[in-house]
């Protein structure tokens, strides 16, 4: 296949799993801070900009953090490109390129939800609660990868799509690790309601209680999270299945499966550091580094398969 239809089927895949993350993020901050977490009303929403990475973007257009303002921009905002809108829309674009070659049936599902979300205003967010609405985004998320594996063949189209959707879910996890710990610290709170909440956030408390029970600590959570090879939003998991996905793709060409087998070693080592993580290694002074590395290793990873596969011509050159 073209390479340039490889990398539109790669971030169909990272654009649905970020707008379901965004969605993912803003419900549960949206719950904590209404439990009494954060005492500053600004601060409570800035730092949810600050997480999805956005101050710049924000302060272009906003003088102060608001509620309103803030999930209107996150949500809805159709000039900040990692909006949920703007996820949705270029995943649409991406596969709307491709529709002759793939089912009918994704180009549906992902078409209502654009036209569903489009139709949106931030009041329709605030109604009573923000929780009806990003259950919603989640939901539809969740039916397009439904009917993904339901109907596509498993062939290149489909390695691609999964390998976009799996370096975005490493990415975004530890990206949300590196988020709650810097507010432990910054509010020097207990730290057991921000790691509650990102058990919630990635759908894990009881996955989570199934294997440690009651030990609801800074430990724990983090093995689970980072290192856990059965939990579907680890990023173990996530590089497991990323690796997986890679070795699979067929290239047309012989000579290019060096760059492809570069990638696929990278994911490898990665997935091998992590499985030999003690839980010592996971404590409050040594997970920040470790999680700051591994930020490092996903834009590594990233380029490396952009190089792999869908700048074909530069590795041909």
């Amino acid at each position: 296949m073209l390479n340039r239809n490889a990398e539109a089927l790669f971030w169909v895949g990272r654009y649905i799993e970020r707008a379901e993350n965004h969605a993912r993020l803003i419900d549960v901050h949206y719950h904590i801070q209404h439990e009494g977490d954060f005492d500053n009303e600004a601060n409570k929403w800035e730092r949810l900009i600050d997480t999805l990475g956005a101050r710049t973007d924000y302060l272009q257009q906003f003088d102060l953090f608001t509620q309103k303002d803030v999930l209107s921009f996150i949500t809805l905002d159709r000039g900040y490109t990692n909006s949920l809108f703007s996820c949705v829309s270029q995943a649409r674009g991406n596969l709307r390129t491709l529709r002759e070659k793939l089912p009918s049936e994704l180009w549906e599902v992902l078409n209502a939800f654009y036209l569903w979300l489009g139709e949106k205003q931030v009041d329709d967010i605030l109604q009573e609660s923000p929780h009806p609405f990003y259950k919603q985004i989640k939901e539809r998320s969740a039916m397009f990868y439904g009917v993904q594996q339901s109907v596509m063949p498993r062939e290149n189209e489909w390695h691609f799509m999964e390998s976009g959707r799996y370096l975005e879910r490493a990415e975004n996890t530890v990206r949300i690790l590196q988020s709650v710990l810097g507010a432990i610290r910054e509010d020097q709170a207990p730290a057991y309601p921000y790691l509650l909440a990102v058990l919630k956030s990635v759908s894990g408390y009881q996955a989570f209680r199934k294997y440690y029970a009651d030990k609801v600590t800074v430990e724990p959570i983090m093995e689970f999270l980072i290192g856990n090879a059965e939990f579907p939003r680890s990023i173990q998991f996530s590089f497991e299945r990323l690796e997986e996905h890679m070795g699979q793709m067929e290239l047309a060409s012989f000579d290019l499966n060096g760059p492809r087998d570069k990638a696929i070693r990278q994911a490898g080592k990665l997935k091998a550091d992590l499985a030999c993580l003690e839980r010592e290694d996971m404590a409050l002074p040594l997970v920040q580094p470790l999680l700051d590395g591994l930020m490092q290793s996903c834009g590594k990873l990233g380029r490396a398969m952009a190089a792999a596969f869908f700048h074909l011509e530069e590795v041909g050159a």
